[in-house]
C-alpha cells in the first residue's frame, strides 16, 4: 500500500505503508543510531515524535524483547529507508512489521531518508504527516501541521502508581517523567532499593521517605512546560540529598535553579556523540535523545558550572552543582554506545550517597 509523509514546509515524500495505516500528525526527528532500533522505540522521551531512522537498513535482526526500555512502543510513527522483512539472529522473536502493527504504530518504507535528513537539518525539526490517503489536499494538511504541538507528553509516559525494586544498601528514589528501563536496572546493580514514583508526585512525599539519593529520570517534551513538576524538584535540590539527573531530568534541574532551555534546530539523537568530561578531560562516545537544551549564558556561576560539554557543538551536556551534592547530565550513561564510557557516573553517584551517610 502506498504511504505519504508530508511535510509543513510542502515536502512529500512517497513510499509504502508498514505497521499500521492510520494516519498520524507528529513532530518529525531523525536518530542516526547504526543499531538499537528497539531501544529507540521503546524510549518514552520519543512520545509525541516520528523518527526517521537514517541508517538504511532497519531490522535485520528482529525484536528482541528482553531489549525494551519500557514496556511498549511510544513514538508516533517510524520512517525507514528499507525494512528487513526477513530477520536473523538467534535471539529474534518476531519481526519490526508485526511489532509496528501490534502496537498501533503507522511507518512508511522505501523513502530516500538521507535526503529528509537533510532537510531536517537545513530546515529544523519540523511537523510532518504520515497518511495513506492518496487524495490528500496539501493546502489543508499544510495547515493542521503548522497547529500541532505535542503536549502533556511527560503525563503520558509516567508510570501510574509508585513500584519498587527490593534490596540494595541504598535508598534511591527514581522520578518517573519517562524512564528507560536501565537506568532503574544501572541503580539496582550498584546495590541500590529503587523506589520509582510517578512524575507528579510532591517532594514531601519522597523526603518524607529519606532516601540516600534521587534520581530524575529522562523523558520527553519541552521542559518549560513541566512548570508543577519544576517547583517540586527544587525542593528536592534545597534538601541536601545527593542528586543525579538525565536528559530531560537535567534541564528540569537547571529551570528550577534559576537557568533557562531552549529548542534546538534537529537536536541530538543517535548513538555516537561525543562529550567531553571537562573535570577529567575524558571524552565519552554517548548515547542521546533531546531537542531541548540548557542556555550557557544563563546559568548562574555561584549556584553551577558546565561540567560537560558537547565536543561537535560546544552546547552544555551536564552541569555540576557548586554547593549542593547535584550533578546532572544531557545525554545517557545507562544507554551503551561506547559501549560503557560513561556509566562511571552512576558510580559517582554512589559515591555521593556513601559520603552523606558518613
Amino acid at each position: 500500500m502506498k504511504a505519504f509523509l508530508i511535510l509543513e514546509d510542502g515536502h512529500i515524500f512517497e513510499g509504502t505503508s508498514i505497521g499500521a495505516t492510520k494516519e498520524i500528525i507528529s513532530e518529525i526527528v531523525f536518530n542516526t543510531s547504526m543499531t538499537g532500533y528497539l531501544e529507540v522505540l521503546t524510549d518514552p522521551s520519543y512520545a509525541g515524535q516520528a523518527v526517521v531512522m537514517t541508517y538504511p537498513l532497519i531490522g535485520n535482526y528482529g525484536i528482541c524483547y528482553e531489549d525494551m526500555e519500557s514496556l511498549r512502543p511510544w513514538p508516533d510513527g517510524y520512517i525507514v529507508r528499507e525494512l528487513s522483512r526477513m530477520p536473523s539472529n538467534f535471539r529474534c522473536e518476531g519481526t519490526i512489521q508485526e511489532f509496528l502493527e501490534k502496537n498501533d504504530i503507522p511507518g512508511i518504507a522505501g523513502i530516500d531518508t538521507r535526503a529528509l535528513t537533510k532537510i531536517l537539518r537545513e530546515k529544523g525539526t519540523m511537523n510532518g504527516m504520515i497518511t495513506t490517503n492518496e487524495s490528500f489536499v496539501l493546502e489543508d494538511v499544510i495547515s493542521e501541521l503548522k497547529k500541532y504541538s505535542p503536549r502533556g507528553v511527560v503525563k503520558r509516559v509516567t508510570c501510574d502508581k509508585v513500584s519498587k525494586l527490593e534490596g540494595g544498601k541504598y535508598k534511591v528514589a527514581l522520578m518517573d517523567f519517562g524512564a528507560k528501563n536501565n537506568i532503574a536496572k544501572s541503580l539496582h546493580d550498584r546495590d541500590c532499593e529503587v523506589t520509582v514514583y510517578p512524575a507528579a508526585t510532591s517532594a514531601e512525599e519522597i523526603l518524607k521517605e529519606n532516601p540516600d539519593g534521587i534520581m530524575l529520570s529522562n523523558g520527553p517534551g519541552d521542559p518549560k512546560e513541566c512548570t508543577e513538576i519544576i517547583s517540586e524538584i527544587k525542593k528536592l535540590y534545597d534538601s541536601e540529598i545527593p542528586i543525579f539527573a538525565i536528559c530531560l531530568g537535567h534541564q528540569l534541574m537547571a529551570l528550577a535553579t534559576g537557568a533557562d532551555t531552549h529548542k534546538m534546530k534537529y537536536g541530538h539523537r543517535g548513538g555516537n556523540h561525543p562529550v567531553k568530561d571537562l573535570k577529567s578531560g575524558k571524552v565519552y562516545i554517548s548515547s542521546q535523545n533531546h531537542g531541548y537544551v540548557v542556555d550557557e549564558n544563563t546559568i548562574d556561576e555561584s549556584i553551577a558550572e558546565v561540567g560537560f560539554i558537547n565536543v561537535n557543538d560546544k552546547t552544555v551536556e551536564g552541569l555540576r552543582y557548586k554547593n549542593k551534592p547535584v550533578f546532572t547530565v544531557q545525554f545517557h550513561p545507562e544507554a551503551c554506545p561506547g559501549p560503557q564510557d560513561s556509566s562511571l557516573l552512576f558510580n559517582e553517584f554512589i559515591t555521593m550517597m556513601e559520603s552523606r551517610r558518613n
